[in-house]
């Protein structure tokens, strides 16, 4: 089973020597040699030899035995489409330009089945037709009538929203209340309810500041509620360049908000009624005044 040269033991064996048409079997080449010793492992292409195919194969696989030699291990898959008895001669293993063939194999490739040769030879069957796949045409034209029926959705959606939005256009737009009379109707309303009056004094200056920051914003487009108090009164102050009274009211009122809001500032009764006093009053002296037309003036 091996050939046996200078300490280097090479073999081959095959792990089942009787294989049906087509099937696979593994070739095993094994080398058993010293440390120092350099053996090169047969190269093959894709046959053995004629008529036994090599359809894969293993790297090499080094293994340190227990007296220090080393062993080397390679599988080759084959296999064979021809039955027949096949005699493999030793495989060529190559070591210092020495050839170290390994023993010879035998390889017996059999037919599963015996073939029935006394029977007439007949001819091809006719073409048989495949049977209707109801199923996969049910669903394409159950997709068709989904596909169009969201097509139709969407055409009287649009239709819908174009009309709608036309209605729209048509309505006769409400004109826009003067900012003196929104800010005014908002004071008086806050008046009315006397929330400082009842111990509400952070909610009595928040919504007082809330509408004179809103009046700001329509009098003068100036976005005072995205501001803070300093730089509302930064942008309000060339506006009020002729009414520093009214500006430094302003002033005041805006800080003893911000006071009341973020330092929990306690206030007096005449404070609370001067900031209400002081938003009146700072509506009224900027709203525009409009002038006489020519025929109030003739009349």
């Amino acid at each position: 089973m091996f050939k046996l040269l200078l300490a280097i033991i090479v073999s081959a064996s095959i792990d089942s020597t009787t294989l049906f048409l087509g099937d696979q079997t593994d070739l095993h080449l094994q080398v058993v040699a010293n440390p120092d010793e350099q053996v090169s492992f047969p190269v093959y292409g894709e046959t053995l030899i004629p008529d036994i195919e090599i359809i894969d194969r293993t790297i090499i696989d080094t293994t340190k035995l227990n007296d220090g030699r080393m062993q080397y291990d390679q599988f080759l898959t084959i296999t064979c489409f021809k039955d027949s008895l096949y005699a493999i001669p030793g495989l060529p293993f190559v070591s210092n330009q020495e050839t170290i063939p390994s023993n010879d194999l035998t390889l017996n490739v059999i037919q599963p089945f015996e073939m029935d040769t006394t029977n007439a030879l007949t001819d091809i069957k006719p073409i048989q037709r495949a049977p209707i796949w109801w199923w996969g045409i049910i669903r394409w034209i159950l997709l068709g009538i989904i596909i169009a029926g969201l097509a139709v959705g969407g055409y009287f959606l649009y239709r819908y929203i174009a009309q709608h939005q036309a209605h729209e256009d048509n309505q006769p737009k409400q004109p826009a209340r003067p900012a003196e009379e929104v800010a005014l109707e908002k004071l008086n309303k806050i008046k009315e309810e006397k929330k400082w009056q009842a111990g509400k004094i952070k909610e009595y200056h928040t919504e007082l500041t809330d509408v004179v920051r809103e009046y700001i914003g329509s009098r003068f487009d100036i976005h005072s509620t995205e501001k803070t108090s300093d730089e509302t009164l930064r942008e309000v102050k060339p506006v009020l360049s002729n009414q520093s009274d009214l500006y430094q009211r302003l002033k005041q009122m805006l800080s003893l908000a911000d006071l009341v809001k973020f330092a929990k500032w306690t206030t007096t009764a005449d404070e609370n009624e001067q900031a209400l006093t002081t938003a009146y009053d700072f509506v009224h002296q900027t709203t525009p005044v409009e002038q006489p037309n020519d025929e109030n003036q003739q009349s």
